[in-house]
């Protein structure tokens, strides 16, 4: 298989959403679900906001891929949070891992045929922006999408929403509002920013995040914009919270590191899970 035909959506990606979408009704006894969390670098421990989980390891729902990332444990985790029935990913793919855009996002497509109408997706990445420090959350208002690649690429099945999806206001506004009036009760910083999809695996060159800066991000990481496209496409409402886990390249005096990453992501898990709970009753 050529690079080109592995990254395009094959012609029975349908099917594949429903045997998902069946797997997960059958492991976690569940017929629906109305909200989808996706859980970025570090930020698993968000899972503990959940009542009444029970969990399932990725590999034994037909059709997700495994993760390979150190901080990315491949379990689905459903609960409640505020009566709300949440589905949390544990353990993101990503684009850099060799898979691709269309499969990385198949959890969403399925959720969405699980009669979820909303996407909470986080994340971890680097400050563009020297007023976003370490250990800040950010409430996503939009993004960029420097990796050159999409999800949608491929086969088109009209089930799945319209072919051009309009991404204007892609982060629902009334959910960025619910997120900061919870962050304010909270007393919790709580920025709003573009986010930047950097395809990855190594982090962003100094001129890349002059780049970035010059086209108005405010963090640069190595996912979320492909969910949100599917998401979108979908017609779900979503909720992009970033957290800042170190300063980008050419900001920093020292060089960036995934352990890096994950220090500081687990502290801000704590918060994030906190800001959840006060969040996703009232979307």
């Amino acid at each position: 298989m050529s690079e080109s035909d592995h990254n395009s959506a094959p012609v029975d990606l349908y099917d594949r959403v429903c045997e998902v979408a069946d797997g997960i009704k059958a492991k976690l006894n569940i017929d629906s679900v109305e909200i989808i969390c996706v859980l970025g670098s570090g930020l698993g421990g968000a899972v503990d906001a959940l009542e009444n989980r029970r969990s399932v390891a990725t590999s034994e729902i037909p059709h997700l891929p495994k993760s390979t990332v150190e901080g990315h444990n491949g379990v689905l985790h459903h609960g409640f949070i505020g009566g709300r029935s949440v589905l949390m990913l544990q353990g993101r793919v990503h684009t850099y891992e060799g898979i691709p855009p269309w499969q990385s996002t198949l959890i969403i497509r399925a959720v969405h045929h699980l009669k979820g109408q909303i996407a909470v997706l986080t994340n971890s990445a680097g400050s563009c922006n020297p007023d976003f420090n370490p250990g800040e959350l950010m409430v996503m208002a939009d993004h960029v999408n420097l990796s050159g690649r999409n999800p949608l690429i491929g086969s088109h099945d009209e089930r799945f929403g319209p072919r051009f999806p309009d991404m204007t206001n892609a982060y629902t506004p009334e959910l960025r509002n619910v997120a900061h009036s919870a962050a304010e009760r909270m007393n919790m910083t709580l920025h709003e920013g573009v986010y930047a999809w950097n395809l990855g695996p190594s982090y962003e060159t100094p001129a890349e995040v002059r780049m970035a800066q010059t086209l108005g991000v405010d963090a640069v990481g190595m996912s979320t914009a492909p969910e949100a496209i599917v998401a979108r496409q979908s017609g779900m409402r979503i909720l992009g919270l970033t957290c800042i886990s170190n300063l980008a390249a050419g900001l920093s005096a020292t060089p960036l590191t995934h352990e890096e990453v994950q220090a500081v992501a687990g502290p801000a898990a704590r918060n994030l899970a906190t800001l959840l709970v006060e969040v996703i009753p009232h979307v």
